[in-house]
């Protein structure tokens, strides 16, 4: 790929979120050949841009964390993206549907790091050993695909359909819990929709966290010490309506909530 390519790429996804609109996969027809390593590029790209439109990176997040999911796409490792600062929903506010396009959400578990992490070869003992915190969250996706329609190098590009992400108030040190075995329960108006648990996050949320450190590594990158981690999806992801109100409860960790406005 040549720069060229890629800045009309990344800028193709990044005017599709700022104009919350649909669009068609890249691997549809703009470039068919995207491979996932060039899908990273351009999630660079994006990045690099959000970031001089004056956005902050507030921590990285995880995608694909489902073993099942992985063996599906035929993949060995997740995928990865950021939450910026314009994402972020207070705890128990609100969010308006109009900001979106058509925008799902997940219950995860958040993790906050005492000292950075470098990879290659993290394991999820090293994570729970340098782990300050873990805390309730709930992540908003809201591919700019048409349909959530796409690829695995698409939603790389699309930084791994990151809108948002609510971050609970409630901490825990990680050897308070067995996180493989907190109960999650994710409810729409008072409706159970979702029920999970953290194995479902590649056995237990702290190898998500390895699986970064070691991913990020290959670019001479490390987990940062005090920015919270989006681990992946607890459950299936929910579609939003106007009206609803979202709650995802944890056990032995809280509970994160926040309303739907038109």
């Amino acid at each position: 790929m040549d720069n060229h390519l890629i800045n009309e790429l990344a800028d193709y996804v990044h005017g599709a979120e700022k104009e919350k609109r649909e669009i068609t996969k890249i691997t549809a027809n703009l470039y068919p050949e995207l491979s996932i390593d060039e899908g990273y590029i351009i999630q660079e790209e994006l990045v690099r841009q959000k970031i001089e439109d004056g956005y902050q990176i507030i921590g990285p997040k995880m995608g694909i964390t489902s073993e099942a999911k992985m063996k599906q796409m035929d993949v060995d490792d997740p995928i990865y993206g950021y939450v910026f600062d314009n994402m972020v929903v207070e705890d128990g506010d609100s969010i308006s549907i109009s900001d979106y396009i058509h925008p799902k959400v997940e219950p995860e578990i958040g993790f906050i790091l005492a000292r950075d992490l470098e990879g290659p070869n993290v394991t999820a003992l090293d994570v729970l050993r340098a782990t300050e915190y873990v805390f309730p969250a709930i992540e908003i996706i809201d591919s700019r695909y048409e349909n959530f329609n796409f690829t695995l190098p698409d939603v790389i590009a699309d930084n791994t359909s990151a809108a948002g992400a609510v971050f609970g108030t409630y901490f825990r040190k990680p050897d308070e819990l067995d996180l493989d075995v907190v109960g999650v329960t994710l409810s729409i108006n008072g409706e159970i929709q979702s029920l999970g648990a953290g194995a479902a996050v590649l056995g237990n949320p702290a190898n998500s966290v390895a699986r970064l450190a070691n991913m990020v590594s290959k670019k001479g990158e490390k987990v940062k010490a005090g920015q919270p981690i989006l681990t992946g999806g607890v459950t299936a992801a929910v579609r939003l309506s106007p009206g609803d109100f979202v709650q995802a409860e944890y056990g032995g960790l809280g509970n994160v909530s926040f309303f739907v406005k038109e």
